[in-house]
């Protein structure tokens, strides 16, 4: 645990202080929870969930059990809760204590966001929930298939490629890659819509965009050649708008496939012999 605190405590501290003076607020907190949706933090959420009901604590697992007034099914709840408590916690503090800074901080050099508070706890929500689903994906691993290297090597063979077809598709509830891009859109979400509210204003680009139409067209009138459109590469958080966005239906497609591993686990350790 001191180790996963320490580690991303180091990683946090250099992605702010390289993207401190170019993303704003809401794009430079979607970088910070990136490591935990996508690389390389899924790596270490795997190993300290896969790890306790398989290989050689299996043995140490079923003299805990037989030692004490409790069910299987208590024993492995505390298992599994003791493993996303080593996870989530030291996640929350460590983000928590950077959002409390970014998010506070005046910063000259970028335009200001309008964040909420709705939507910072909804994004640490939900960041939450996938590590709470990495955890018991490997938790379930572990007890079926025993060994926790070989246990690894398949998670790793399936997440990756199966995350990619889903970002493909662009479905935030069941691709973590996806859903690192809609963080942006989540921290600007309010709790409830305004009904009649004005239109917000034509952003920095639309602006920009509209200049250069103009001026292509001036220069079309002048007699010259229209100038060429320059090419505007989007930032990673910047690509999709996700305007469809919804957190009810983010939360169901990890929520539940969360419940589903954790019985599914309990079952397999409950029918084999201890």
């Amino acid at each position: 645990m001191r180790l996963w605190l320490a580690g991303t405590v180091l990683l946090s501290l250099l992605l702010t202080m390289s993207n401190w003076a170019h993303f704003q607020t809401a794009p430079l907190i979607a970088s910070l929870l990136f490591p935990y949706l996508v690389f390389p933090w899924f790596l270490v959420v795997m190993v300290l969930g896969v790890s306790p009901v398989s290989g050689s604590r299996a043995e140490a697992l079923a003299d805990g059990i037989l030692s004490r007034p409790i069910t299987r099914y208590e024993y492995l709840l505390a298992t599994w809760a003791a493993r996303v408590a080593v996870v989530v916690v030291p996640y929350l503090i460590v983000m928590m204590a950077f959002i409390s800074v970014v998010s506070t901080v005046e910063r000259p050099t970028v335009p200001e966001d309008t964040m909420t508070w709705y939507g910072i706890t909804a994004a640490l929500g939900v960041v939450g929930l996938v590590l709470v689903f990495q955890v018991s994906l490997a938790f379930l691993a572990g007890t079926v298939l025993r060994t926790p290297l070989f246990a690894l090597v398949v998670l790793l063979a399936v997440w990756y490629p199966v995350n990619g077809v889903l970002d493909a598709f662009r479905l935030e509830e069941f691709s973590p890659i996806t859903l690192s891009r809609t963080i942006p859109t989540l921290l600007r979400q309010p709790w409830r819509e305004v009904e009649g509210s004005v239109p917000d204003e034509a952003s920095d680009v639309e602006m920009e965009a509209l200049a250069r139409q103009a001026q292509s067209f001036l220069s079309v009138l002048a007699g010259g050649q229209p100038q060429r459109p320059v090419e505007v590469k989007p930032n990673f958080f910047d690509r999709d708008e996700f305007k469809d966005f919804s957190l009810t239906r983010v939360v169901l497609g990890y929520g539940i496939p969360t419940l589903a591993a954790i019985g599914l686990a309990m079952l397999c350790f409950c029918v084999r012999d201890l």
